[in-house]
C-alpha cells in the first residue's frame, strides 16, 4: 500500500438532492466524489475495484450523513497500517433495523482498501466461494462483542441482498473491522461509531421514500409512511453537529432535482421488471 493512498468517495445514488446533501458534509476534504447511478446493488463494488486511480474507496450512501470526517480519515489510516480490507457496520447483530448476516457489512458506509482486495478479487472468485464450507470457521472467528443482546442475527443468511456473495467472500479472504452502532431516537436511523466510541455518521434508511408522494407510499409500503420529514431532521442535526449550514438550493437546482428524479425512474422501472424472473426463481428455490 502506498504511504499516501489515493482516496475517492463513492456513492450509489438515486436521488440527486440527497446526494448533494450528503456530499456537502465531506466534499470539503478535497477528494474526488463519484456518483454512481443506475448500478446494481452488487455491481457498484465491481465498479470501484475497476477504478485503478483509487487505492481507498470511502463508500457513503446518499442517505448517510458524515458527522466526523476526522474519524473517517483516522480509520483510513488504521486500515492502511493494519492491512484491513473493509471497515463497516454489520448487517445483523448491531443496531440496524434488520436481521441480516453479521459477517456482511451493510454498504451505507464502508472504507474499502481496494489495493488489498484486488490481490485476491475476481468475479469468478466471488461466484466460486463456498460459504457453506467456511461458515463454521467464520462464525467462530466473528467478534462476539458485535452481537448485541436482544438483536437478531443469522449466519445462515446468504442472499438477503445481492451484495451478500461479495461481502461473504471478502470477509473470509481479507480482514474486516466491524464498527459498533446505536439507534437514534427516531426509531430508524443508525448511528455508527469508531471502536473508541466517536460518532462517524448517521444512516437514515428508507431513502427510497424521500421524494415519493405519500399517497403512493401508503400503497407501496404502508408500515413506513412518508419519510421526508424524519430524514430532513437527521440532515439538519448532522449539519449542526459539524457546525455547517445546510445547503440552500436555487431554482436551477430544483429543476435539476426534478429532471433527475424522472430520468432515474425511467431507467429504474425497466431494470426492476427485467430482474423479476431472477427474483422469482430465487424465491421459488427457497420453498
Amino acid at each position: 500500500m502506498k504511504t499516501n493512498p489515493r482516496i475517492k468517495f463513492f456513492c450509489r445514488s438515486f436521488d440527486l438532492r440527497l446526494y448533494r446533501l450528503s456530499k456537502g458534509l465531506y466534499e470539503s476534504l478535497g477528494f474526488p466524489c463519484v456518483r454512481l447511478t443506475d448500478q446494481t446493488a452488487d455491481g457498484y463494488f465491481h465498479t470501484m475495484l475497476q477504478d485503478t486511480d483509487c487505492d481507498i474507496a470511502i463508500n457513503v450512501d446518499e442517505d448517510c450523513f458524515l458527522t466526523n470526517t476526522d474519524a473517517v480519515l483516522a480509520l483510513v489510516e488504521y486500515a492502511v497500517e493494519n492491512n484491513i480490507a473493509n471497515i463497516g457496520c454489520p448487517d445483523g447483530g448491531g443496531y440496524v433495523p434488520r436481521g441480516g448476516n453479521p459477517l456482511v457489512t451493510n454498504p451505507f458506509f464502508n472504507i474499502l482498501n481496494l489495493t488489498l482486495l484486488r490481490e485476491k478479487y475476481s468475479k469468478q472468485a466471488v461466484k466460486a466461494f463456498d460459504y457453506a464450507a467456511c461458515k463454521q470457521q467464520m462464525e467462530a472467528d466473528y467478534p462476539k462483542d458485535m452481537l448485541y443482546e436482544g438483536r437478531s442475527y443469522n449466519f445462515d443468511n446468504t442472499d438477503y441482498e445481492p451484495y451478500y456473495p461479495f461481502f461473504l467472500w471478502q470477509a473470509y479472504n481479507t480482514r474486516t473491522l466491524y464498527l459498533p452502532s446505536a439507534q437514534h431516537a427516531d426509531g430508524w436511523t443508525t448511528i455508527l461509531y469508531t471502536p473508541q466510541g466517536e460518532e462517524i455518521c448517521r444512516h437514515t434508511w428508507l431513502a427510497r421514500f424521500y421524494s415519493v408522494p405519500s399517497f403512493i407510499v401508503k400503497h407501496w409500503q404502508p408500515n413506513t409512511g412518508k419519510q421526508q420529514a424524519r430524514i430532513d431532521t437527521i440532515i439538519d442535526e448532522s449539519y449542526a453537529l459539524v457546525h455547517k449550514q445546510r445547503p440552500v438550493f436555487t431554482t436551477k437546482d430544483e429543476w435539476a432535482f426534478g429532471w433527475n428524479f424522472v430520468v432515474r425512474w425511467l431507467i429504474k422501472v425497466p431494470q426492476r421488471i427485467a430482474g423479476w424472473p431472477k427474483k422469482l426463481k430465487r424465491t421459488l428455490s427457497k420453498k
